[in-house]
């Protein structure tokens, strides 16, 4: 199995769009997080292992703001977080409830963790943006997570922007979003994407050159031919 230093190196050279037709390959089509849009234009594509949380409907004995200080609360979720991990948020679509603020998120980017992602929004938006968190959401609310949640749990199976993450699956952010990758297809994946993206780069050239489709993409005999020739 390749270090999660590997993993990081190989899979920043490459496109969530790249990854997510190698998965729709493999037979996985549900693998891109919806909702999860950078909240700050610019941010680097980003690769970590998925530290999950997750947050039910609000209930009113449940979901006070005494319960932050609950040992079971986000403000534990996120003394367990590992430097470089990906902290991935099941707010069930909630956009009127900031899972998080500016304190939270300076709290995790100290702490190293490498992103946000949830299906939720945030609040206290600018100070976020300020905090330097790379965050992934569906944009900034206001009110606090307990007015519309109550969190829950952290490192158990959950549901972010209607896929299925798990503990340390792996997730990968751009421009385009979220997108995972189930542990077990990371070495396959790692194999695939570079030439993947090596060949898309090549058809660019191509189309670039006035090179008409079909034919290139996807690739028939003839262009599959050409493009190896040109790699020797």
């Amino acid at each position: 199995m390749p270090s999660d230093s590997e993993i990081v190196a190989t899979l920043s050279q490459v496109t969530t769009a790249t990854i997510t037709t190698i998965l729709l390959k493999k037979g996985l089509r549900n693998v891109w997080l919806r909702g999860t849009r950078p909240l700050k234009d610019g941010q680097p594509r980003l690769v970590g292992r998925a530290f999950t949380l997750r947050f039910v409907p609000a209930r009113e004995d449940l979901a006070t703001p005494e319960s932050w200080s609950s040992p079971t609360s986000t403000r534990a979720a996120i003394e367990a977080m590992p430097a470089g991990c990906v902290a991935v948020v099941d707010a069930m679509g909630v956009t009127d409830a900031g899972i998080f603020g500016d304190i939270l998120c300076a709290r995790m980017a100290k702490r190293g963790v490498a992103a946000l992602i949830t299906d939720g929004v945030v609040r206290d938006v600018a100070g976020v943006i300020g905090t330097g968190l790379p965050v992934w959401c569906q944009g900034a609310a206001a009110p606090p997570s307990v007015a519309g949640l109550t969190f829950v749990a952290w490192q158990q199976p959950i549901a972010c922007g209607g896929v299925a993450v798990f503990p340390d699956d792996i997730i990968v952010v751009d421009a385009d979003g979220a997108v995972l990758i189930p542990a077990a297809l990371v070495e396959t994946v790692l194999d695939l994407a570079p030439e993947q993206e090596r060949f898309e780069g090549w058809v660019m050239d191509e189309v670039g050159r006035g090179t008409a489709l079909p034919g290139p993409y996807p690739p028939d005999a003839g262009t599959r031919a050409r493009y190896e020739a040109g790699k020797n």
